[in-house]
């Protein structure tokens, strides 16, 4: 029950493509210059055509090149600011300075980051004190009015997003799966600046603007928890060998903060609680070992109850090149069904267009095989499973059980809050550093952080956010390496008053297979339109013979 929250489903093609990976090798290919007529061009015509090229690109613009490598621009940045050497140092950070709001009032700034993801942004006006923070686990925020809050979806993302590019620095973006690429020129404060655009391994994007002359960053521009930031950079001065701002100007929604850098400390001690939710607004949290062992007791009955529901899913999966452009984009359309837990997909349109015959024909082929096979294994399982039983003995687990999750895992921040109309307690979790890991199942829950919003009343997962804190080695990395910042929502909703389904699971997903060339996928599923499972709900598959027992009217699992 644990693996699945933590992998995508069965039916998701970023599973399949994880599991099912064949590389492919690009030939080299010949480039010759060739005219209209198709024979080769004069060599003095060629050269020609490049000095005019060359000719009008400096015309067009005396400072800034004609074409712009984004590595190169960022290269030129890491020198002037400092250097990789005296970036690489810095384990924290902290900005602090004064400004006053356009309405005259003043007010005090904080920026506290910290490696590997932690960010903490401050803004105290008088008695109204904006915080953001990413905690390396979950995204939160108090606002004006003094309410605190996890973020979700795309806020939390660009918090997360915002925390990784701040402890960047921009000393290896490759490593860090941030993907670049030239925009082109543009204007800040009336002087050029070259224009890049940084995207987030979840696809968070943020606009950076270089000086082409000391190279180093004059504004940044960015979406940050739902709100749109621009932030200009001015009056650089070197602290500990790191030039740093010593003017600040940040829009932030629709007000305007001048700031004045105060002071600005590197590798000063920030402690943990700095980034974690305030403690006041924390909760006791309950006897763990007991809620999971409810919310797993209650997954079993689930099972069983989701056997009377048929639905759709949508699912949007794009792949990316090495270097964060798409390479291909898709989208898919199914019905699906419970069998056993497990969804038995059958696929009806691809981009938007409906299957032909002969294509459906070969799907409904397929989903039968799938039945077959699903249902000949589940009849091993059970019959393992009774044998266990009658020898006395407890069956093996090939997923990872509560009590791995429960000395794998530290829990933290317990808080009450609000989601989707419904009381749920929210924590965060992340590896317990004094667990030794043996088995896979227990190095895959050592390698996950994340937050998780629990239905205590239901016992039930509402939502889960997890990613891996350090690549995921199988077989040594000899089968497979799944990297570090591959990330997995999962979210479900009570439907019909009865039965917990799945409502969206999102992936992020970077790997590499058996040695050879990896892969990175971003992937959205959509489930809607539950409706009761009946013959005429699938027009071409059969009823399975899992769900032929299945109650008509299903109990509300207590």
């Amino acid at each position: 029950m644990w693996t699945s929250f933590f992998l995508p489903p069965p039916g998701c093609r970023a599973r399949q493509k994880f599991f099912d990976f064949s590389a492919t090798f690009a030939g080299l290919a010949a480039f010759y210059e060739m005219n209209p007529m198709g024979t080769l061009a004069p060599r003095r015509l060629y050269v020609v055509h490049l000095l005019g090229a060359a000719f009008l690109c400096l015309v067009a613009s005396s400072r800034l090149a004609c074409a712009q490598e984004p590595r190169k621009i960022v290269e030129q940045y890491v020198k002037a600011a400092g250097g990789s050497r005296a970036l690489s140092k810095i384990q924290t950070l902290t900005i602090e300075g004064t400004f006053t709001t356009d309405d005259g009032k003043s007010g005090t700034y904080t920026l506290d980051t910290k490696l590997p993801n932690r960010y903490y942004l401050e803004l105290l006006v008088g008695d109204q004190n904006l915080i953001e923070a990413y905690n390396g686990k979950s995204a939160w925020r108090r606002d004006s009015a003094g309410g605190f809050g996890t973020l979700v979806a795309s806020d939390g993302m660009q918090l997360e997003a915002a925390a990784q590019y701040y402890n960047s620095r921009l000393l290896n973006p490759k490593k860090e799966k941030m993907a670049l690429a030239f925009v082109g020129n543009a204007q800040v404060r009336g002087k050029d600046a070259l224009e890049l655009e940084v995207t987030s391994a979840t696809g968070m994007k943020r606009r950076l603007f270089f000086d082409p002359q000391t190279h180093l960053i004059v504004k940044e521009a960015a979406t940050v928890g739902g709100v749109e930031e621009e932030t200009v950079y001015g009056d650089y001065r070197t602290v500990d060998g790191v030039k740093l701002p010593d003017e600040i100007e940040l829009h932030r929604g629709g007000a305007r903060y001048e700031i004045t850098v105060t002071r600005a400390i590197i590798n000063r001690t920030i402690g943990e609680r700095v980034f974690d939710f305030p403690k006041k607004s924390q909760v006791e949290l309950p006897d763990l070992k007991a809620l999971f062992k409810e919310i797993d007791d209650n997954q079993k009955t689930i099972d069983k109850l989701k056997e009377n529901y048929a639905g759709t899913q949508t699912e949007e999966e794009t792949e990316y090149e090495g270097d964060g452009k798409v390479k291909k984009r898709e989208t898919r359309e199914s019905t699906f069904f419970y069998l056993d837990g497990d969804e038995i997909t059958t696929l009806v349109k691809k981009d938007g267009k409906p299957l032909d015959e002969k294509e459906l024909e070969r799907e409904n082929e397929r989903v039968r095989k799938r039945i077959d096979e699903h249902q000949k294994r589940q009849a091993k399982k059970e019959a393992k499973e009774e044998k266990a039983r009658e020898e006395g003995k407890s069956e093996d687990k090939d997923e990872p059980g509560i009590e791995i999750f429960l000395r794998a895992c530290q829990f933290v921040n317990p808080r009450r809050e609000r989601f989707r109309g419904q009381d749920v307690l929210v924590f965060d979790f992340e590896p317990n550093p004094e667990f030794k890991p043996h088995k896979l199942a227990e190095k895959l829950a050592q390698k996950l952080a994340g937050v998780v919003w629990i239905d205590e009343k239901a016992h039930d997962v509402a939502r889960l956010e997890a990613y891996f804190v350090g690549d995921m080695k199988i077989g040594g990395g000899l089968l497979a390496n799944l990297q570090r910042g591959t990330s997995f929502v999962f979210e479900q909703a009570f439907i019909n008053n009865e039965v917990w389904l799945p409502t969206y699971m999102e992936a992020h997903i970077g790997a590499r297979v058996l040695l050879l060339k990896g892969f990175k996928i971003n992937e959205v599923i959509r489930y809607s339109d539950y409706r009761k499972f009946n013959v005429e709900t699938l027009s071409t598959i059969a009823k399975p013979k899992g769900a032929e027992g299945a109650p008509e009217t299903p109990v509300k699992p207590q």
